[in-house]
């Protein structure tokens, strides 16, 4: 604070980081909750990919209703037409949902037999390495993010929690090379929080990037569904009756449009790592109180959560870098 009693702009940094830290934490508990909601669909279907499609298509109907009846986002739409022909925003930075796209497809595909508490962790190791290199690259709306020690500390306390949580699986090599999906879909999330970050940015409205993803991602998961009725035929399941199931779409509205948001006060990696701990919290907690047949809370598991957090902490504590 200043002598007449303003806050400072390093006081106003300070505490939008903080609140940004805040918001990211609890979004990540809501994505552990959408993990659980889309994976169990996914079983229910008996198709990973048609339960990302009805995932993903929920929430695009919600934003086709949502973004159009409201100023902020017509205004939102226009902006981002004008940022686009003007070339401030490139159309690559458009297609982060394509990534969102195969994180839906994988909680449908492989946390019916890893359970939410392994996928979560295999996604936490690829979003943290990948967070340092956006970062470091400066594709997010922050601009160039140096590797400082604490970054890289953090960093390799996430993969060595990984390795300590799924090390009593590495008997099954099958198990093993399930988890390779939600690490590499971990690793898509940084990329896509930065250029969802510039979309928000050019049309100064967060709902607006949130649409722009899920219209990518959904026509994604359409392709992929495509190709995956000429291969394996229509699924042999049956969408379920109960209402909670089909959450999954508006949780990821939630998410995404925090996400957009805040990343610029906090940087791809400490959003990364609040989101993470957030999702570690919430897939311990529902493999706890709500197990399923795949949920393996064993030691292991509960240690390697519990290093994840650690690792959260040292990087998030690290001071703000200077660009």
């Amino acid at each position: 604070m200043t002598a007449t009693g303003t806050a400072t702009p390093q006081s106003l940094s300070a505490t939008r980081r903080i609140t940004g830290v805040a918001l990211a934490s609890v979004s990540g508990v809501a994505v552990a909750v959408q993990s659980r909601i889309n994976g169990e669909l996914g079983v229910r279907l008996a198709d990973g990919f048609a339960a990302a499609v009805v995932s993903f298509g929920l929430g695009l109907l919600v934003l086709l209703v949502l973004v159009p009846a409201t100023p902020g986002g017509r205004r939102g739409l226009v902006a981002l037409r004008a940022a686009l022909t003007a070339g401030a925003l490139r159309p690559w930075q458009c297609l982060g949902g394509m990534c969102g796209a195969f994180l839906v497809a994988t909680q449908g595909l492989t946390i019916g037999s890893l359970g939410v508490a392994v996928f979560t962790v295999a996604v936490v190791a690829g979003q943290t390495g990948s967070s340092l290199a956006v970062d470091r690259a400066g594709i997010g709306p922050t601009g160039r993010q140096p590797i400082t020690r604490q970054r890289l500390a953090g960093a390799v306390l996430i993969v060595l929690a990984v390795a300590l949580a799924v090390g009593d699986r590495l008997e099954d090599p099958g198990t093993l090379a399930l988890a390779l999906l939600p690490l590499l879909a971990g690793m898509g999330i940084a990329w896509q929080q930065a250029v969802n970050g510039r979309v928000r940015a050019a049309a100064d409205n967060a709902l607006t990037a949130t649409l722009v993803n899920f219209a990518v991602g959904t026509v994604t998961l359409l392709v992929a569904f495509s190709i995956d009725l000429a291969v394996r035929g229509w699924p042999t399941g049956q969408l379920p009756t109960e209402p909670w199931l089909y959450l999954g779409g508006p949780i990821g509205i939630v998410f995404i449009a925090i996400a957009a948001t805040i990343v610029r006060f906090t940087g791809v990696l400490l959003l990364g790592l609040a989101t993470i701990a957030g999702q570690v919290v919430g897939a311990v907690l529902l493999d706890l109180l709500l197990p399923t047949a795949a949920s393996h809370l064993g030691v292991d598991t509960l240690l390697g959560a519990a290093l994840a957090m650690v690792a959260v902490l040292i990087a998030a504590l690290a001071p703000p870098s200077r660009r």
